[in-house]
């Protein structure tokens, strides 16, 4: 039903507060529950409006009459200056003692009416007053934004809300391969995680934007083994939009997300964002239509292994005894155990399923994810010239290899720590003259700090070496010092025998 203004409420109580008035007990009944009914008012309050009218009253149904007089606010100025521009709760307590000096002293004087009058105003009446004031004292405008429609009309789903969906109410959430540095443009990953089971779908992103998600979307949406039949997301605006919201609305797919601020109410899809997309790409950059394909082609075998030879434990309840709280799990399973175990999974759903499941060999499956992890790694890395070629090794070459795998460390290329490049020096030593020089003032004096060293270099040659030579002098000083530290804390104590 479409909501009422104020205006139109209020010429409806008005037009019907007169028949209210003077109609029979029964009349009173109709007309209050089709008052109820149009205006969606509490009934007790319904009454009271029916009663009094709306006649003089503000928008939200308080009588529109202004207990304290224009005097009194004046007053208030005063005293909020003279307390230095506190709150209204401080100010509130603090007015019977400021008017009591006040007053003594002479700077204030006050009649009767006026005086109750301030000493009866609550703390908000008081920061009511006092907003106007307040903001052109410190030169701000008061700014009311509305709510935006399109986020309204999103509804919102917590943590607790979810009540055991059945198969294929899934939450998403975009993972970002930016490294280091998030300027520029860059893949990102979209995951979407199945409440019900845990079934985890990845997809590349290769920019931010709107159509483009809805289309990658679709894509995860045909390789799922289940239909799609919610979609909750946080308040990111490549998922807040009209494109997303009409798409699950055409699609019929519950469209909601969580609240600001709140990834509780994302638990689940942010547990896969580490326990699958960081553990499986790393945290390298990852930029371009190459890296974008070669991503693709990762997790395209990630969600046969993850999905079906990765099992994973699900909060079963959680009880909360004073601040301790216990948690119980499930029995650990893979997300297609789960599915097949599920009883509102259709049949022909787990008949795919199982059929699917029967033909996979896991060690195929990661020895291709090592290859696509290693062409990941050497897309973010290294030049197009410089990579490594990452065709398939032999199966028997790569199940010997797992037996040894352990002792070499990290066996995943993403895990490992990013290849930086030795930096060369880029512009001629400005000190390579008088290194020796300073080394010798250093030496017969360790004590010395870079900055007495760099006024003697200075007097010694005036002009040639200015002041901001200082950090460069300092970085100098201070490999000289770690070279010279246990001589210069012990020195030449002798041999413990």
């Amino acid at each position: 039903m479409r909501k009422l203004t104020t205006t139109a409420r209020d010429e409806l109580t008005n037009a019907l507060a007169r028949r209210y008035t003077v109609g029979a007990r029964d009349e009173k009944t109709r007309i209050l529950d089709e008052f109820v009914a149009i205006t969606g008012f509490h009934r007790k309050h319904a009454m009271r409006l029916l009663r009094s009218g709306v006649t003089g009253r503000r928008a939200n149904g308080r009588v529109g009459r202004r207990i304290y007089g224009e005097a009194v606010r004046e007053a208030l100025v005063v005293l909020w200056e003279a307390s230095d521009r506190i709150c209204g709760k401080r100010l509130k307590s603090l007015m019977p003692t400021l008017v009591e000096a006040m007053e003594r002293h002479g700077h204030l004087q006050l009649g009767p009416a006026i005086r109750a009058g301030l000493l009866a105003m609550s703390a908000a009446t008081i920061d009511r007053s006092l907003r106007e004031t307040r903001n052109r004292a410190s030169g701000r405008k008061r700014r009311r934004t509305a709510p935006s429609p399109l986020r309204r009309s999103i509804p919102v789903r917590t943590f607790s809300d979810w009540d055991d969906p059945p198969p294929g109410f899934a939450e998403a959430d975009l993972v970002v391969h930016s490294g280091p540095v998030t300027r520029g443009s860059f893949v990102q990953t979209l995951v979407l995680t199945d409440v019900a089971t845990g079934w985890t779908e990845c997809a590349p992103v290769l920019y931010r934007e709107q159509t483009l998600l809805r289309e990658v979307l679709g894509e995860v949406r045909r390789r799922m083994p289940f239909e799609l039949l919610g979609f909750d997301t946080d308040n990111d605006s490549v998922f807040i939009n009209e494109t997303l919201r009409d798409y699950c609305r055409d699609a019929g797919i519950v469209f909601t997300r969580c609240r600001p601020w709140r990834k509780n109410d994302q638990a689940f899809v942010e547990q896969k964002n580490g326990a699958v997309v960081r553990r499986i790409v790393g945290y390298r950059r990852l930029e371009g239509l190459e890296a974008a394909t070669a991503l693709s082609r990762l997790y395209a075998t990630t969600r046969l292994y993850v999905n079906f030879f990765q099992p994973s434990s699900k909060l079963a309840s959680k009880l909360r005894d004073g601040a301790r709280v216990s948690k119980r799990y499930h029995a650990p399973a893979t997300p297609a155990q789960r599915l097949l175990k599920d009883p509102r999974t259709p049949g022909a759903v787990s008949e795919r399923v199982g059929e699917l499941g029967a033909t996979l060999d896991p060690i195929r499956l990661l020895r291709q994810m090592r290859v696509h992890q290693q062409r990941v790694v050497d897309i973010a890395d290294r030049p197009a010239a410089d990579r490594k070629d990452t065709t398939v090794p032999p199966l028997e070459q790569f199940l010997a290899g797992l037996r040894t795998a352990w002792a070499d460390g990290e066996a995943r290329p993403t895990a490992r720590p990013l290849e930086k490049p030795k930096r060369e020096r880029r512009r001629p030593d400005p000190l390579v003259k008088v290194t020796e020089q300073l080394r010798a003032w250093f030496e017969a004096e360790p004590w010395s700090t870079s900055r007495q060293l760099l006024d003697k270099l200075q007097a010694a040659h005036p002009g040639e070496y200015p002041d901001k030579l200082l950090r460069t002098l300092q970085r100098r000083v201070k490999v000289w010092r770690r070279e010279k530290a246990t001589a210069m804390v012990f020195g030449d104590l002798p041999a413990v025998e």
